[in-house]
């Protein structure tokens, strides 16, 4: 459920500025800032939210893959939800034993004893969505508890090209039956590349006789680097329930105007779906298995997944075909890959990224 935010009771002579203010707003319906429902820390970025239709609403996003530079993109989203739109923002990142940002920690499936650390996720009992990118991260119990505690609340999630294989050691239960984070959740788990993968780009379609989803209102033109991900066997479909947006097309090549792969059909690149968990309330998902750094370049990719957040938290009807989707500061992030010397990646504090 939304978290309702109050603002300290005003007194003295100013108080009845504010209670005036505060009645033409509420008359109005003009959206008021209030304080960021997330302390500072050394641990995480927030970014707090001021004028627009979000304002009030609470997202958390986690950056915790290694390919992806989803530390670059999810600070970048944040700050672009919060200044244009109005969302307060908070990115939570996967941490090694120093502090750090550390995208080249190993695995499970490279070192059977690795844990990793994602600080700040008892937001997610106060936050009213999450965006997660994460892959094939181990968490200790306490830290996967608030996922599997958000998975029973019924507020909505936003997962981003490798949360469908985000996790080893995720032991959800519902009804006694272990749920698959990708499968199940999300609505498919990552089986191939679909395509030549670090060769291939991909052209996002739009699904025709879906073209009217709130999501899609002003989207046009997407495109990005990462090669499209195969999510269910050939000669199968998304799983019921889900509803395909966006198809990706593979191209022969990682330039915007290369030629289509016609070797390779379209196979659905985002969708959106409902998950309920075990105390029977239902959330809305929305899903898409583009989204390196490279991709979030594409504008058409941004206000698909901004278009999203609306849609994901019941306010579609906000959700405006010409609202601003610039980028706020600087942002021109690595490629994405494990070649981290190449790329020059190593490990930073997370206000590196700020």
């Amino acid at each position: 459920m939304p978290t309702t935010l109050h603002a300290p009771r005003p007194t003295g002579l100013f108080s009845g500025a504010v209670v005036a203010l505060a009645a033409f707003a509420a008359i109005h319906g003009v959206a008021q800032a209030a304080d960021h429902p997330v302390s500072e820390n050394p641990k995480w970025l927030i970014y707090p939210g001021g004028e627009g239709p979000g304002a009030g609403k609470h997202i958390v996003l986690i950056a915790a893959d290694q390919e992806y530079r989803s530390e670059y993109s999810m600070p970048m989203l944040a700050r672009l939800l919060a200044k244009h739109h109005g969302f307060h923002c908070t990115v939570l990142f996967s941490l090694n034993k120093d502090g750090d940002v550390d995208p080249t920690q190993k695995n499970r499936h490279d070192d059977k004893t690795m844990t990793h650390d994602i600080p700040g996720l008892e937001h997610l009992e106060t936050c009213d969505l999450l965006i997660l990118f994460s892959r094939l991260v181990s968490l200790p119990p306490d830290q996967l508890q608030h996922f599997y505690n958000y998975l029973d609340s019924g507020k909505p999630i936003i997962g981003i090209r490798t949360a469908n294989h985000g996790f080893i050691g995720f032991d959800y239960l519902k009804n006694g039956a272990k749920i698959n984070c990708g499968e199940d959740v999300l609505g498919g788990s990552f089986r191939s590349h679909h395509g030549r993968w670090q060769q291939d780009s991909t052209r996002g379609i739009v699904v025709d006789e879906n073209k009217s989803h709130p999501i899609l209102r002003g989207v046009n033109d997407i495109w990005g680097t990462s090669d499209v991900y195969r999510t269910y066997p050939e000669g199968g479909s998304l799983p019921e329930g889900c509803l395909a947006l966006v198809d990706g097309q593979p191209l022969v090549g990682r330039n915007h105007d290369d030629a289509v792969n016609a070797e390779l059909e379209p196979l659905p690149v985002a969708w959106v779906k409902t998950w309920t968990g075990n105390t029977g309330r239902t959330a809305r998902v929305f899903h898409v298995t583009m989204g390196s750094a490279k991709d979030f370049q594409s504008e058409g990719l941004r206000r698909l997944t901004v278009n999203a957040a609306s849609w994901c938290l019941g306010m579609e009807d906000t959700i405006d075909a010409t609202s601003n989707m610039a980028i706020v500061g600087d942002y021109d992030p690595p490629d994405s890959g494990f070649h981290y010397s190449e790329l020059n990646i190593s490990p930073h504090k997370p206000s590196f990224f700020q």
